[in-house]
């Protein structure tokens, strides 16, 4: 059985929402932060020395890293429902968009909240990470034109991966002026799977209750 190592407000619910669409049996093991330094609890080191979430075991195998636990379910668990046929030109752009979900699109995101903590977000950096977030917007609204998944025609892990820095910003400032994100993420947060997992989050987050 899979288990799922979940920090309450990590990037961990879309590991819910993925074995959730996998249908595959699992366990959830939950963490919570401590509620002045916002760090994970030690006992989480005992699985991930960094204390990051999320992580998963599957048997004796032990993975970190968002992409790569998404990448690694799916070729495992799902390969033929949430992932284009392998040695195609839509898995290429599969897994492209697989490493834009944690890189590209995740840097602005994470940049601008650690500069707001400190309200600093008039500096250098913070204009920066402003025109990087703007550029990542556009160029998913462009892509989004017209389909309805980032791969035409299927959903697959990589709509389940990036879908955390896309609604982490509608949270904070709307996506109005991006209508292509905005129809495609409510299209994707409608799945009742994903309904599932975001009341599952809930669940296991004691300061949601």
């Amino acid at each position: 059985m899979i288990k799922l190592h979940h920090l309450n407000k990590s990037r961990s619910k879309r590991i819910i929402w993925l074995l959730e669409e996998l249908g595959i049996e699992y366990q959830l093991i939950p963490y919570q932060r401590d509620s002045t330094t916002r760090r994970a609890p030690a006992s989480l080191k005992a699985v991930n020395p960094l204390a990051k979430s999320p992580v998963i075991q599957d048997g004796e195998l032990v993975i970190s890293e968002s992409g790569a636990i998404v990448d690694y379910l799916v070729s495992r668990y799902g390969a033929e429902t949430l992932a284009p046929a392998v040695q195609t030109p839509e898995h290429a752009r599969y897994i492209q968009w697989l490493h834009f979900a944690e890189g590209t699109a995740a840097y602005p995101l994470i940049t601008r909240y650690l500069l707001g903590v400190d309200d600093n977000q008039n500096c250098f950096l913070g204009g920066f990470a402003r025109e990087q977030m703007l550029e990542v917007l556009t160029f998913v609204n462009h892509e989004l034109a017209n389909k309805d998944y980032l791969i035409e025609g299927q959903f697959t892990g990589a709509d389940v991966l990036n879908s955390f820095v896309l609604e982490k910003v509608s949270e904070a400032r709307g996506l109005s002026h991006f209508p292509n994100i905005e129809s495609y993420l409510q299209r994707i947060l409608s799945r009742p799977v994903a309904l599932k997992a975001q009341l599952l989050e809930r669940e296991f987050d004691q300061e949601e209750s």
